[in-house]
């Protein structure tokens, strides 16, 4: 996605760079320097400028790492109204979907990739790309760890409406209970549908899941069992 020369500025001195802070230096090369074509057209339909535009959560969160102070309470309850009245729910209610479907969702990272290779959402459904941060299934080998583990989910909070409509509302604006957070506000911006949504809650939330399977026994714990 590099821009053409004529839009392009002229490189900054080396001492420049090195003054910069890691954002300072990413907002230069990207909005200054050309080093993108911001004008390249997206999956929704807008342009690759106006997805790195920020919103007033994210220019808050922002502002707040900056300045290295830790988010006080009357912010973090701002960004939580603000979250809270985000959230769409189904007309017909919260309801688990397919964790079949929630399985393949949780484990695609396909979608909104643009540049020289734009991903194609007519093609192919975009995924949540959950296990980059969070272990699900117990067997799995290679998980991130930026989020919780989420192995036994539903086994250990069980599926009464309540916690339904909990998980819902952390997939679809994570900030109406964790301000600030780093987690992707799914349905929010619409990365995943309703109905994808209800499908990772049903991986999540149903007891036929992975997810929600006993993990399997080390020798230290097999050796114990057997004492």
């Amino acid at each position: 996605m590099l821009a053409t020369a004529t839009t392009a500025a002229p490189p900054a001195p080396e001492a420049a760079y090195t003054a910069m802070s890691p954002e300072e230096l990413a907002d230069y090369l990207i909005f200054e320097a050309g080093g993108f074509d911001l004008d390249a057209q997206t999956q929704d339909g807008g342009t690759a400028r106006e997805r790195m535009t920020q919103d007033r959560t994210q220019k808050v969160c922002s502002a707040i790492a900056r300045s290295g102070k830790d988010l006080d309470r009357a912010t973090a309850a701002k960004i939580s109204a603000l979250a809270d009245d985000s959230i769409e729910y189904p007309d017909g209610g919260v309801e688990l979907g397919d964790w079949k479907r929630g399985e393949e969702i949780a484990r695609s990272g396909y979608g909104y990739r643009i540049g020289h290779r734009v991903d194609d959402h007519d093609s192919r459904t975009p995924g949540g790309n959950c296990y980059a941060c969070h272990q699900l299934d117990p067997n799995e080998i290679a998980y991130g760890t930026v989020g919780p583990s989420l192995t036994g989910y539903g086994r250990l909070r069980g599926a009464s409406d309540a916690m339904l409509k909990h998980t819902y509302q952390i997939l679809y604006n994570p900030n109406l209970f964790f301000p600030c957070t780093t987690m992707p506000r799914f349905g929010h911006h619409g990365t995943l549908t309703q109905a994808q949504i209800a499908d990772v809650m049903a991986y999540l939330l149903d007891p036929e899941s992975p997810v929600n399977q006993e993990p399997p026994k080390t020798a230290d714990a097999e050796q114990a069992a057997a004492d």
